[in-house]
């Protein structure tokens, strides 16, 4: 029997964890983590995890660009390659602030664009195990099967709220405007796990600041589908060939609706 799409990259995603990933996790050298930037972390194992995971996906679609995380901090011009015909985008491990401190989650996140826009997504949680993956228009799964997105249920729906990336006074504004509906709690600071948080019933809504294709092309995908809803502030679709700031997602259409209300 022919391996499914699905079946390829999830065997691949497991591979690059357990040779490239998992046996650094708390054995990590401090020179084998280096600051990218103010609070943007990069470690051996996401690099050496990205050179696995683009050769890998290279050879189940030769025709497909790709576009790694690093491989476009690298050189700009990848970003280019987002609006292609059709193309992988890359997160090699997500969550790298977290796994360079020996803590949890971090996960492997990989979308396959055309034409700029989301067909189908995976997010690996190495440790847990979990595969959440989606295809346009079939549907969201978690191992295999096929979920509805659910609220938490509580009277005060709950927040996640990305402040890393926000100034003081976004910082403000989410404070005054947003608090007194919500009930505000940590974000995880890995799109590979708050995304399943978000359909799973342990989170209701989250605004992110920062839109990058590699974090949120997948999950974005993965939520519409399970029957949530991830979309810019103002309702638009969200496109990962396309720059910008501001990304809501929630569990349902209405708590989007009611986050939206919130936002200046």
């Amino acid at each position: 029997m022919t391996a499914t799409l699905t079946d390829q990259v999830a065997a691949l995603m497991r591979e690059v964890a357990e040779k490239a990933i998992l046996p650094r996790y708390q054995s990590l050298a401090s020179s084998e983590i280096i600051e990218k930037a103010h609070d943007d972390l990069v470690t051996v194992a996401d690099r050496e995890s990205e050179v696995m995971l683009a050769d890998g996906l290279a050879r189940i679609l030769p025709e497909a660009a790709i576009v790694g995380e690093e491989a476009a901090h690298a050189d700009s011009a990848v970003m280019d390659r987002r609006g292609a015909d059709l193309c992988w985008i890359i997160d090699p491990l997500d969550g790298t602030n977290n796994f360079a401190r020996g803590k949890a989650p971090f996960g492997i996140i990989i979308a396959l664009a055309a034409g700029g826009v989301t067909q189908a997504g995976w997010l690996w949680d190495p440790l847990g195990q979990r595969l959440c993956h989606a295809e346009l228009g079939k549907g969201a799964f978690v191992n295999g099967e096929r979920i509805d997105a659910r609220p938490t249920g509580e009277d005060k729906p709950v927040a996640a709220i990305s402040t890393v990336f926000m100034d003081e006074a976004q910082r403000h504004e989410v404070q005054r405007n947003v608090a007194p509906h919500f009930r505000l709690v940590d974000i995880p600071r890995c799109a590979a796990e708050q995304y399943p948080r978000l359909a799973l019933g342990v989170n209701d809504v989250s605004v992110f600041q920062r839109t990058l294709a590699w974090d949120h092309a997948a999950g974005v995908l993965w939520l519409n589908e399970a029957g949530g809803m991830a979309a810019r502030i103002d309702g638009s679709p969200y496109r990962p060939d396309q720059d910008g700031t501001g990304l809501l997602a929630a569990a349902s259409p209405s708590l989007f609706e009611k986050l939206a209300a919130c936002i200046p």
